[in-house]
């Protein structure tokens, strides 16, 4: 198997049972559901991938996840891995997952009601992550090129945290990520 592929493997085999902060589903349930969310949109091999891998800062790190709300949320998991996913993914991966924070807080701030169907470990999150965004922030996150699909991952993030939803295995989702892997190379 490819050393990348196998360091997220291996990773989610390490740490995916860890609980994803304080919600109702592991590391790697969150993962498998935001991969699978983006599969059932439609989404090209590469936002498929990045749903995979969009929190995979939180379990590269040694650091553990807060148990409680009443911690600080924002540790940075999406800045984290940015540069070695950008060097083995490429752009079209990394920056989007580097963007998802952002877009919690511009989908927030744009549309006020967003910001009540957050889980209340994403609500404590986004404030601990700065809240809602200036003028300013929200027209230099629109100059993003992959603020599309920033938003668009952002949304599957929210969606993905039900306990007991049945989705296809880690090894499901492998090709997609081969298959960017092989965009970079060439």
């Amino acid at each position: 198997m490819n050393p990348i592929i196998e360091k997220i493997r291996s990773t989610f085999e390490q740490r995916g049972s860890e609980q994803y902060g304080t919600e109702s589903v592991t590391q790697l349930q969150h993962a498998l559901q935001s991969g699978q969310l983006a599969e059932e949109s439609g989404a090209p091999e590469p936002m498929v991938t990045a749903a995979m891998m969009h929190d995979i800062g939180h379990i590269l790190s040694a650091a553990l996840l807060p148990e409680s709300c009443e911690d600080d949320l924002d540790d940075k998991h999406e800045l984290v891995a940015n540069g070695w996913i950008k060097q083995h993914f490429g752009p079209e991966v990394a920056d989007p997952i580097r963007l998802h924070v952002i877009a919690k807080r511009y989908l927030c701030t744009k549309y006020p009601k967003y910001e009540i169907q957050l889980s209340p470990t994403s609500l404590k999150s986004y404030h601990d992550q700065g809240g809602p965004m200036k003028p300013e922030e929200m027209k230099q996150f629109e100059n993003e090129p992959f603020y599309q699909e920033a938003l668009e991952l952002r949304k599957w993030d929210d969606q993905a945290k039900a306990r007991d939803k049945v989705t296809p295995p880690l090894s499901h989702f492998i090709p997609a990520m081969k298959s960017c892997l092989k965009q970079v190379a060439e």
